[in-house]
């Protein structure tokens, strides 16, 4: 598994402690940190993204729900959101990650980590973020 990937999904579970928890401090987030072993590189690009999502989140849900049709982000299952909003923040705001990149990834973590419908959940509604956050 790539770094990348593997910060990803870093990302991802610190993420969904936050979701659960409602605390995003840093002394939470170092908790976490320091009880997940890993590649120093991955947990760089985690915290990265991690941050990325928390300060970014207002306009990244905006943009999801923008996307999406008949679903309130309360709706959605926690790992689906977590993911769009982890491919979302990169779309928008990490230029030095390639589109497909960022797309394929969230697909192929949703299928590791969300239900069988996940994938395609996940596909839907980045093309439609890519389309409305004009990245496409």
């Amino acid at each position: 598994m790539g770094v990348r990937r593997k910060g990803r999904e870093f990302a991802l579970q610190a993420l969904y402690q936050i979701e659960m928890t409602g605390d995003a401090s840093s002394p939470a987030l170092d908790f976490f940190w320091d009880h997940f072993e890993g590649n120093a590189k991955a947990k760089d690009f985690a915290r990265r993204l991690v941050s990325g999502v928390v300060i970014h989140r207002e306009k990244i849900d905006r943009l999801i729900e923008q996307s999406t049709d008949n679903w309130k982000l309360t709706r959605m299952a926690k790992v689906d959101l977590i993911i769009l909003r982890l491919a979302t923040y990169e779309l928008l705001f990490c230029p030095d990650i390639p589109m497909n990149v960022s797309m394929d990834e969230a697909i192929e973590i949703g299928k590791r980590y969300g239900s069988g419908d996940s994938a395609s959940f996940i596909n839907g509604v980045l093309d439609q973020v890519a389309i409305s956050g004009g990245v496409k």
